[in-house]
């Protein structure tokens, strides 16, 4: 049984809160971006360097499906949101354990620092390389997600839990609204045009939008040194980590509880399937609808408002008086018809109304299934363990978003959006069936 720290609540879920929106636009903020950044990098990077190589073999994979030079740009978008997320995939759980030893307070400082860091080198990115470093030290240190979702579980009751998940939501739709909107609204600052002179410095055109992620860091920094006191008290605290624990996939494999463990395997298939929306959308709606990024700021945006008001205010609610499980079971029923629905509106109707329903049904059933499975994981795990659980369970979604990519690319140039939109919604089938084995948690 879990009990709340003594810490004052308001404050601690504010800066979690703040941590988490941001480390959500570090990941997003390029989402509407992939066609520009390549465009950019094929006019300023030099023959036989790494840039070139990478584009050559990505255009090798392109050329074999349909719209190749769109499909480069999705390859080449798909890769970077790879890296950040397999990054986050290796570090999540070593983060979240770590914590558990040394307390969260230490690792948020750490890591959130480092994010600011990851940032500023964001800025000076003119040369590809130090572009690619950025996005892996960015993704290193979003690994603290972990860190941050066990801090929520540290200062909420079990009978809170789902409440406090739900602020975990609301930050995660936020930042998905935030980061595509600020890509997509500062592609046409470019510093460069009233300061040539900065670009021998590496200032390039997309560093307005590594500036405003820079700054937003650094708020975050001072908050958590101000305002975050410690969630996770002494008495409360785990012991060193082993290297075998630090590996996620096997420290899911050996973990005692069966029902995290297949936990963990219906979170790893929700987030693989919704990843196709995340990978696809900008291409999809380019390809039908002729959209440019701004066109996509209103996607993403009204995507985020509704997660926001699910995860926010409807889950917070409902998730209490219905379960986790049927609130988790429901959401990824609901993600699944989105899906497919994004298939026929934009493939096949080419409605943009009929759009923006299937959109709402996929933000909301994410907020529930989101919600849900959180809660859950967290309620299956003891007290001691909640940082290193929630960091296998969010690095396997990390995991499912470095992967995800590259398969969404390849069946989308191959067969089109539509049988793409509805194989994704179909394989959701699978975590539904799965999940409807797993046990009431204890409270």
């Amino acid at each position: 049984m879990s009990t709340p720290a003594t810490s004052p609540k308001p404050l601690s879920l504010g800066v979690i809160f703040l941590t988490l929106y941001i480390d959500l636009i570090g990941f997003s903020l390029f989402f509407p971006l992939g066609p520009e950044l390549l465009r950019y990098y094929l006019a300023h990077e030099p023959q036989g360097g790494l840039f070139a190589a990478l584009f050559a073999q990505l255009q090798a994979i392109a050329t074999t499906g349909h719209l190749p030079e769109m499909a480069t740009a999705a390859l080449f978008g798909g890769l970077l949101a790879s890296v950040y997320s397999f990054m986050q995939f290796l570090f999540s759980p070593w983060w979240g354990a770590r914590s558990d030893r040394i307390g969260r307070r230490p690792v948020l400082l750490l890591t959130v620092a480092g994010n600011a860091a990851s940032f500023l080198l964001l800025v000076f990115s003119g040369s590809f390389t130090v572009f690619l470093i950025s996005r892996i030290a960015s993704g290193i240190m979003g690994g603290n997600l972990a860190v941050a979702i066990a801090a929520v579980a540290d200062v909420t009751t079990r009978e809170n839990r789902a409440k406090g998940m739900g602020i975990v939501g609301a930050a995660f739709a936020l930042g998905f609204l935030t980061g595509p909107a600020i890509g997509g609204l500062t592609a046409g600052w470019n510093l460069l045009e009233a300061h040539p002179g900065l670009a021998r410095f590496g200032v390039h055109p997309f560093s307005v939008a590594a500036l405003i992620g820079l700054a937003l860091c650094v708020i975050n920094l001072v908050w958590v040194a101000v305002r975050f006191h410690e969630t996770l008290p002494l008495d409360k605290r785990g012991g060193t980590t082993t290297l075998r624990e630090r590996n996620p996939l096997r420290a899911l494999l050996t973990l005692p509880d069966r029902a995290i463990r297949r936990a963990n395997v219906v979170g790893f298939l929700l987030v693989f399937g919704f990843s196709f929306f995340e990978t696809l959308i900008t291409f999809f709606t380019a390809d039908r609808f002729g959209y440019s990024p701004r066109d996509l700021v209103g996607v993403f945006v009204f995507n985020g408002i509704i997660s926001i008001i699910t995860q926010g205010f409807l889950v917070r609610r409902a998730v209490p008086a219905m379960g986790e499980k049927r609130a988790a079971l429901l959401g990824i029923a609901l993600v699944a018809a989105g899906l497919a629905g994004i298939g026929l509106s934009v493939g096949l109707a080419r409605s943009v109304p009929l759009m923006y329903v299937a959109l709402a049904f996929c933000a909301v059933g994410s907020g529930f299934a989101n919600v849900g499975l959180s809660s859950l994981i967290s309620l299956y795990a003891s007290a001691e363990e909640q940082g290193k659980v929630t960091g296998i369970f969010r690095s396997l979604g990390f995991l499912a978003r470095a992967a995800s990519p590259a398969v969404a690319g390849v069946l989308f140039f191959q067969f089109g959006g539509t049988v793409t939109f509805a194989i994704a919604g179909a394989l959701l089938c699978v975590p539904l069936s799965l999940g409807l084995s797993l046990p009431q948690p204890h409270k």
